[in-house]
């Protein structure tokens, strides 16, 4: 039965719809943030350059660029909960795929597991955004989010750590003895390290493959976004088109922006590290790091929003201390350095939770294919990698790390501050 949002937020009955989608973040989160460490992983078992080896970052987060609209046709079709279950399930393939291609070293095949994987998160994050977003008032819905970026980030602590346990550990000694290796011997080495990964992604596919079961026989209940809000549906009969919501657009592009600085300062900060001749076995633990940061910035933010400061103030605060940190890292060394990217966790934590609401605000109709757009913006986590990993083969990489920050994070300030308002005096 089609439940309006209202009549759920009415009966105080999110709890339960809550949990369940805090553990679908849960799995979520603990598989995107796995790229962290899988860069490393590949340059190894692949014997990849940096660049190469970033398009793990490039082939998994530019599925959501292609598949975020088809998803979108695809959960009007079937509604949240079952497209829900088809994006676990399309992950549990993925999965499957990526540890068979990556035993076999085969590159090509395993960058297909990967973005399987991501087209899979592509329809689960299509469908639990919006839906987490009006599972009650729309002022709120930071708050919620944040709940689901908690169980996000706690996974994302967890998943280098797990993944460096069972297919990491002793990664230094092991560069070393392929390094002094003749030929036949190095590759068996090679085929023994990536035969770790097999088990690890196998039992993950298995995982996926029960939750997608799991969530059809659920109490989900079915929500659908343009008929969570009468008065928004009211004002989206306004605008004639998508077109008609600047706000929106606007929102896309801080997306864009903000999911290439969180994955820069999540994922890329093992090769950051590396840039000053850190040890390999703990920078493949570094993207924990910012985690953890992320976790404590969605503390505070669970905390402050809206009770003390709204959602577009604390965006503009994050997006500030964005760029303190970013000319920070900038002006410091080594560890020092690691640790102000590391900290940019904490700015990044409550930007998703803030910029996802305010440009699906009062589209109406138009809200699965705001939600769409805004996840195809998850691009931006492929885009703006590989530009820093093809830039710091050339320049400085403490150089190129800020001069592409900075400039993100001034953006998100301009969102927070202006953008995510405009036009909407009209509608």
């Amino acid at each position: 039965m089609s439940t309006s949002a209202s009549a759920i937020a009415g009966k105080n009955d999110t709890l339960l719809p809550m949990l369940i989608v805090g553990a679908l973040f849960f799995i979520f989160g603990f598989v995107t943030w796995l790229n962290g460490p899988l860069i490393q992983f590949v340059e190894l078992a692949f014997t990849l350059d940096t660049v190469n080896a970033f398009l793990v970052l490039m082939v998994f987060y530019l599925s959501y660029f292609f598949l975020a609209l088809p998803s979108a046709w695809i959960l009007k079709r079937t509604g949240m909960k079952k497209g829900m279950a088809i994006g676990l399930f399309t992950m549990a393939i993925g999965a499957l795929a990526f540890g068979e291609f990556a035993v076999r070293r085969w590159y090509p095949g395993a960058l297909c597991g990967l973005f399987v994987i991501g087209a899979g998160l592509s329809l689960l994050q299509t469908a639990s955004n919006p839906y987490i977003s009006i599972l009650g008032p729309i002022e709120t819905a930071a708050r919620r989010i944040a709940f689901m970026g908690i169980c996000n980030k706690a996974a994302g602590i967890l998943a280098p750590l797990v993944l460096g346990a069972l297919v990491m550990h002793g990664l230094g000694d092991l560069k070393v003895r392929v390094a002094g290796a003749d030929a036949a011997t190095r590759e068996t080495l090679l085929n023994e390290f990536a035969a770790r990964i097999h088990m690890p992604y196998l039992a993950m596919a298995v995982l996926l493959a029960v939750l997608a079961a799991a969530i059809l026989k659920s109490p989900l209940p079915e929500l659908r976004p343009s008929q969570a809000n009468r008065e928004d549906a009211a004002h989206a009969q306004h605008g004639d088109s998508i077109f008609s919501f600047p706000h929106l657009w606007l929102g896309v592009l801080c997306l864009f922006l903000y999911v290439g600085v969180e994955v820069m300062a999540g994922d890329a900060i093992g090769t950051y590290g590396k840039g000053f001749g850190l040890p390999d076995d703990q920078t493949k633990l570094f993207t924990s790091f910012t985690l953890a940061a992320m976790l404590a910035g969605y503390v505070a933010g669970l905390v402050l929003i809206p009770r003390v400061v709204s959602q577009e103030r604390y965006l503009a605060f994050s997006a500030a201390l964005g760029v303190v940190l970013a000319i920070a890292a900038y002006c410091t060394h080594d560890y020092v350095s690691v640790g102000c990217v590391a900290a940019l966790g904490f700015a990044n934590a409550m930007m998703w939770p803030a910029i996802f609401p305010l440009a699906i605000a009062r589209l109406g109709r138009h809200t699965e294919t705001g939600s769409a757009l805004l996840i195809m913006g998850i691009a931006g986590g492929a885009i703006i990698p590989q530009i820093f990993a093809r830039l710091r083969e050339h320049h400085d990489f403490q150089l190129v790390f800020a001069a592409i920050m900075v400039p993100c994070y001034l953006y998100i300030l301009f969102y927070a501050l202006r953008g995510c308002r405009a036009g909407l005096s009209r509608v």
